[in-house]
């Protein structure tokens, strides 16, 4: 049975300040973030990680690294699992966001919406999807760790739980968070989500 551990990169300034920080170059992690992704990569020493996958952006990347160091592994990026590309939506804030009337579709009917500028929500999710599938069938019988971020990890998981993609929304996915999929003989399930490192780790 293949294992995925979906990790949301760590705190930086952009999420500490409520921003969208999409593919702007140079969003690094903050001290705190930093503090998250040591913590969770000592946490996550006890999984069988056997490969390390990541979105392409610093943050992520920098949240990737030393879980991989653990295990003398490399880090693999790969574009697919990488931000939603929000264009002309990029490093505002959600609050002025907010008063946009794209804003109630994004929230209500996020299958009907597109950033202007960016990507369709839907695009969003079958790009990351595919990237899933890719990797699950080069990883059959192991368990891999996959970095990305809060809107692509929560597309992932309401495709494998069969929820609408409108309803992705109602999952919440917080910084340096685990969530697990266990993928066997066909079937999917969802073995934790949204699970900080507060805690020691179970297989």
């Amino acid at each position: 049975m293949a294992h995925v551990l979906l990790i949301r990169h760590a705190e930086n300034d952009y999420t500490q300040a409520g921003k969208l920080a999409g593919w702007k170059a140079g969003v690094s992690l903050n001290k705190s973030g930093r503090e998250e992704a040591g913590l969770l990569a000592e946490k996550l020493a006890l999984a069988p990680i056997e490969a390390v996958y990541s979105s392409p952006l610093a943050r992520a990347l920098q949240t990737a690294r030393p879980i991989a160091a653990v295990r003398h592994l490399q880090v693999v990026r790969c574009a697919r699992l990488g931000e939603v590309r929000y264009g002309d939506w990029q490093g505002k804030s959600l609050k002025s966001l907010r008063r946009r009337k794209l804003w109630r579709l994004i929230q209500q009917r996020p299958s009907a919406a597109k950033f202007p500028g960016g990507e369709s929500i839907r695009s969003v999710q079958v790009r990351a999807v595919a990237a899933m599938e890719e990797l699950v069938a080069r990883h059959p019988n192991d368990c891999i760790a996959v970095v990305s971020h809060a809107d692509v990890i929560k597309m992932i998981l309401a495709f494998y739980l069969g929820m609408a993609l409108d309803l992705y929304q109602r999952i919440v996915i917080r910084t340096a968070s685990v969530s697990e999929l266990g993928f066997f003989s066909g079937e999917v399930r969802l073995l934790r989500v949204n699970q900080t490192m507060t805690e020691p780790w179970e297989n």
